[in-house]
């Protein structure tokens, strides 16, 4: 989402719970509860108010936030992503005080718009094929070795060691792989299991297992060639076709 949203009763601009959702790489509806919770624990200022808005002739809700609001919520969905929402809001701000002053730069800046309307539209058409794709990929309780696989010419060997350099998986002492703060219930999670010795006493295991956002995130990694390939690698990247076509 590239255009200013300006609410009903002022001028001063405001930024959805889409856009939101883009610039921190979450899903909407957990951007929506978010909200809701920090507006129910009062720590908003401004009320939740639902905007509509249509997607494939479905109908859906968003909210609208000030700057302060939509920084606070951000800062409790992923304090990574707050830079590129004070970049946001440093642009829209900047929009804002744009008034054209003659006709030929109310033309322009009416191209301007255009413009970036048709990139927004193929972008989120891109993004709803590539979510699309991505089901077929990814499937809840995969451990990243298990996504690898599915990802032409990746060496599911070296994953846990590449992940471990990006400060997401670490080794125990007894030379498992585990989860770290850092990429806790953020991109992945534990599954534990027990397992019994020869000896008889019984042993926790613990598996890391992929969350979704983080299985977009290695999706990238692997587009952006920051993944331990194949030597056998034939240069086409994934098994999906239709996910390669909306990288």
């Amino acid at each position: 989402m590239t255009e200013l949203i300006l609410s009903s009763n002022t001028s001063a601009p405001t930024m959805s719970s889409r856009e939101i959702a883009d610039l921190t790489g979450s899903r909407h509806d957990n951007v929506k509860r978010s909200a809701e919770r920090l507006a129910a624990d009062q720590i908003l200022t401004s009320p939740l108010e639902g905007f509509s808005y249509e997607h494939r002739g479905n109908a859906y809700q968003e909210y609208r936030f000030n700057k302060r609001d939509s920084l606070v919520l951000v800062a409790r969905l992923s304090p990574d992503f707050t830079a590129a929402v004070v970049d946001r809001w440093q642009e829209l701000e900047a929009g804002a005080h744009k008034i054209p002053k003659t006709l030929s730069e109310s033309l322009r800046l009416a191209a301007e718009m255009a413009e970036k309307n048709e990139q927004l539209t193929l972008a989120n058409q891109q993004q709803a094929v590539q979510i699309e794709s991505l089901q077929n990929l990814f499937v809840d309780g995969m451990t990243p070795t298990e996504f690898a696989k599915r990802l032409n010419g990746v060496n599911c060997q070296k994953v846990s060691q590449a992940l471990a350099t990006r400060k997401w998986l670490y080794q125990d002492f007894a030379g498992g792989w585990r989860v770290t703060s850092y990429a806790r219930d953020r991109y992945l999670t534990e599954r534990q299991s027990n397992v019994q010795r020869n000896s008889g006493q019984v042993m926790v295991c613990c598996t890391p297992v992929l969350l979704r956002k983080g299985a977009i995130q290695i999706h990238k990694f692997y587009l952006a060639g920051e993944l331990p390939m194949k030597q056998t690698w034939n240069g086409q990247f994934t098994h999906d076709k239709n996910l390669q076509g909306a990288a």
